[in-house]
């Protein structure tokens, strides 16, 4: 466990066996949560859709452990957060259309699955070639994964199927001493981010539905969108 987790402890009184909950307002939270994550520590963390479940993309043994945490098959990658699209640039091919939708949109609450570099390689992406990234819209998540230096993994703090966390407490219940910190950031809005994949021979398709919307998107990119429900519906 990362020393600043070690004294937070020491000193917060936390029950035993639940991961240590810190106000992302305490001077110290972005210094604890960012040594955790380098340290390979699992942390829970707010944005602006729902809580997420952190750990440093590039660290092979933090994502496994996490895969185990969620109760998730390792061959389902998971999405990563980005600072910034500059951050993007050093995982994914930035094409025309997905440097339209950055633009507008983000930071904020759409992820865009995009073609994988072939020299980037984290065991979160399940030997997949493509890779979902999302810049989120919160100033403590940004400030976290910038610290850290490299993508974090994005996933919602749930085990699988379950709901995904909107506190921090709900959390950190959940998951117990498998993570090592959890930050407080209030409530979140529990409308998770909407999922393009750019990566289709039949163009940008939505795959989930959530917080921004199918117009919005229509708009950034001048054309009309299917979805995936759609897609189904109509038998393809």
């Amino acid at each position: 466990m990362a020393p600043e987790v070690v004294l937070l402890r020491a000193v917060s009184g936390n029950l035993e066996g639940v991961a240590e909950i810190i106000s992302q307002s305490d001077r110290r939270a972005l210094e604890v949560a960012v040594s955790a994550l380098k340290a390979g520590e699992l942390v829970v963390y707010p944005t602006d859709t729902v809580y997420g479940l952190g750990a440093a993309a590039g660290n092979e043994d933090a994502v496994r452990r996490l895969f185990a945490a969620k109760g998730r098959s390792p061959s389902k990658a998971v999405p990563l957060l980005v600072a910034d699209a500059l951050m993007a640039t050093w995982v994914a091919e930035v094409t025309p259309v997905a440097h339209n939708l950055m633009s507008a949109l983000w930071p904020g609450a759409l992820t865009i699955v995009m073609r994988r570099l072939d020299s980037y390689h984290s065991v979160a992406l399940a030997d997949g070639d493509t890779v979902a990234l999302r810049e989120p819209g919160h100033e403590f998540a940004l400030g976290m994964i910038a610290a850290v230096g490299e993508p974090v993994v994005g996933t919602s703090a749930n085990r699988s199927a379950g709901r995904a966390a909107v506190s921090a407490a709900e959390a950190a219940f959940q998951f117990g001493d498998m993570v090592a910190l959890a930050v407080d950031g209030g409530r979140m809005t529990g409308v998770e981010s909407t999922v393009i994949d750019i990566t289709r021979e039949g163009g940008p398709m939505i795959v989930r539905e959530g917080a921004v919307t199918q117009e919005e998107i229509e708009r950034v990119l001048g054309r009309t969108l299917g979805t995936d429900k759609e897609r189904k519906e109509a038998g393809e």
